[in-house]
């Protein structure tokens, strides 16, 4: 696999038009004007991010001209996108160029923004705000109100009742016009970006009669399809402190490890394919999880970051470390059969009430056998010896 292969298959979901025509392009040695858009609707980036972010590397290494845009124009409208309610506040491009102010700098953990073709910084917030009415109703122009209403969130939406908010409505506009005010070939985000992304290719062709690619990349998620993102709570951030960053992934399920490595590392496919089956042949995650964690703090810091980070964990969670934590002695007979990580620590009286439980397990509260666990629903088989900590609350199964 050479260079143009890797670029068109690690890490890529959808080519449009299509992988052929987009290759024939690449090899052909022309030099693309591509980008990637953040909309920065909070001050920090997060390994979700780094997905896509490390494809605009790979462009980059190959010479092309990358575009990092950010998006103070388009946050103003707010992306509908995965969302199943309007939002309730809309930010200002004050709000929005200030959470961005270290964007860049939490961005060069990744590209370049310096030395040999370095990746160009832009805001679409000037040229977005300086549409005039003409100007946005011949964008307008090219499209029906029939083409927008079918995004599948807005069905959703209206089969529960939940409103549309026009501003937002607006958005893959507004979006699609950064195409064309950047003149660029290729647009690079993720796959639930499909169809913003797809109305700047329209776009394109409407205005300026030439053709624009899009790349999709995969959302970084488990198995099951949960993201890790800030919308749904386990965002880890670029620039995390590498003891926390560390150790929020290893309090990731296992089922994201694959995913995790095929993402966000350069580890070989066949490597990947060789850990997942010695998982399915019964060999323990935690293995490839700690080498997961290390890689990726190493990426994101230094070797000797991800050295300590790994040593803190291990003197913390594996060797029994319980820190400021009072061990006291707790009843096997006091666990049901067959317990949940959530009915141990409710059983073990270290939570109130069921909910609390579940509200300690989801904040990363919780280790078993000095293990941090956050599936509140995992089966749990308790014996003599086995250790629960509980925030500072710790106790040894004694009898």
């Amino acid at each position: 696999m050479d260079a143009i292969d890797h670029l068109l298959t690690r890490g890529v979901d959808t080519i449009y038009p299509n992988r052929e025509a987009f290759e024939k392009v690449l090899r052909s040695g022309k030099k693309l004007r591509l980008y990637q858009g953040f909309d920065p609707t909070g001050t920090q980036l997060h390994i979700g991010h780094a997905v896509a972010i490390r494809k605009l590397k790979e462009f980059q290494d190959l010479g092309h001209h990358v575009i990092f845009l950010i998006g103070d124009g388009t946050g103003q409208a707010g992306d509908p996108s995965g969302k199943m309610k309007a939002r309730g506040k809309f930010m200002s491009r004050e709000e929005l160029r200030s959470n961005a102010q270290d964007y860049v700098k939490q961005a060069s953990k990744i590209i370049r923004f310096d030395g040999d073709n370095p990746v160009e910084i832009l805001y679409n917030g000037d040229w977005l705000n300086s549409l005039t009415l003409v100007d946005i109703l011949e964008i307008a122009q090219n499209f029906s109100v029939q083409q927008l209403i079918e995004r599948d969130m807005y069905q959703e939406r209206m089969k529960r009742g939940e409103s549309i908010n026009l501003r937002e409505f607006l958005y893959p506009l507004l979006q699609g016009y950064d195409s064309v005010a950047m003149s660029v070939d290729l647009e690079l985000g993720g796959t639930d970006q499909s169809f913003n992304m797809l109305a700047g290719r329209q776009l394109v062709s409407a205005m300026q009669g030439r053709e624009k690619f899009v790349m999709t990349v995969p959302l970084l998620a488990d198995a099951k399809g949960v993201k890790i993102g800030k919308t749904e709570g386990n965002a880890i951030g670029l620039t995390d402190a590498p003891n926390d960053f560390y150790g929020k992934i290893m309090s990731l399920g296992d089922d994201a490890i694959i995913p995790c490595f095929t993402l966000l590392t350069d580890i070989s496919d066949n490597d990947i394919t060789a850990m997942q089956e010695q998982m399915t042949e019964g060999e323990n995650p935690m293995k490839f999880k700690k080498q997961l964690a290390y890689e990726l703090t190493r990426q994101f810091n230094s070797d000797k970051d991800a050295e300590n980070a790994q040593k803190q964990f291990e003197t913390r969670f594996q060797k029994g470390d319980l820190g400021n934590a009072e061990l006291v002695p707790l009843s096997l007979s006091a666990f049901s059969d067959n317990p949940t990580l959530s009915d141990v620590v409710l059983a073990s009286g270290f939570a109130s009430s069921k909910s609390e439980a579940k509200r300690l397990i989801e904040q990363k509260a919780v280790a078993f056998n000095n293990e941090l666990i956050t599936d509140y629903h995992q089966a749990i088989s308790p014996k003599k010896g086995d250790i629960l900590k509980v925030g500072r609350k710790a106790g040894k199964i004694t009898s």
